[in-house]
């Protein structure tokens, strides 16, 4: 059996291997150099990650990053009374209606009679008050939610990037397999060669 086949498939996933450990390695340098220029410390009261404390601490990798966007989330949360974005949203809605049924369009408008309408009715200037309250903290809701999508984000490159690696190192090891296979390969026939040879000669003593 010609060991070529295997030598050609031991160095492909040598370079393989060195190629894909090397791109998961820039690719983890670049997110964390990324996450470190942004200057983000974790609040003092974010709960630890998988065991490990990262309150106080740097967001400069994964654990970090992650505890990073539970707590936003746990804030965002208690800022709008445990409301998401959509119920926020919902809220909104609510008090829209109630006012239009009060017979204002808009609680928002410029318009002075409008403004007048309201300012002069309680009901009124507390359903303002209250649609001001659930705007601010949906807003409030939506610039956390974009920050921490950005954060999962670099959670998920890291991961991918560490699957990479690990696929990398698989690859340089079955290229070392293929190469020491193929490095045994011609020992191997030479001793069949040699075995056979005495298996011959000792056929023919028997013969004689």
């Amino acid at each position: 059996m010609s060991a070529k086949p295997a030598k050609i498939v031991g160095i492909i996933s040598l370079i393989a291997g060195l190629v894909m450990l090397i791109a998961g390695a820039i690719t983890w340098g670049i997110v964390s150099s990324q996450l470190k220029d942004e200057r983000i410390t974790v609040p003092g009261d974010a709960k630890p990650v998988l065991g490990m404390p990262v309150a106080g601490k740097k967001v400069n990798g994964p654990i970090t990053a992650f505890g990073q966007a539970e707590i936003i989330k746990e804030h965002a949360l208690r800022s709008s009374e445990n409301k998401t974005y959509a119920e926020l949203g919902a809220e909104q809605t609510r008090v829209r209606n109630k006012a239009k049924e009060l017979g204002v369009e808009d609680l928002n408008s410029t318009d002075p009679a409008v403004v007048g309408k309201i300012e002069g009715d309680p009901e009124l200037k507390a359903l303002k008050e209250e649609l001001d309250k659930w705007t601010a903290a949906r807003t409030s809701n939506m610039n956390g939610a974009f920050l921490r999508t950005s954060l999962f984000s670099s959670v998920i490159t890291y991961g991918v990037a560490a699957l990479v690696m690990g696929l990398g190192l698989m690859n340089l090891l079955y290229g070392w397999a293929f190469l020491n296979l193929a490095k045994r390969a011609p020992v191997a026939a030479r001793d069949n060669v040699v075995v056979d040879r005495d298996r011959d000669g000792v056929r023919d003593r028997d013969e004689a």
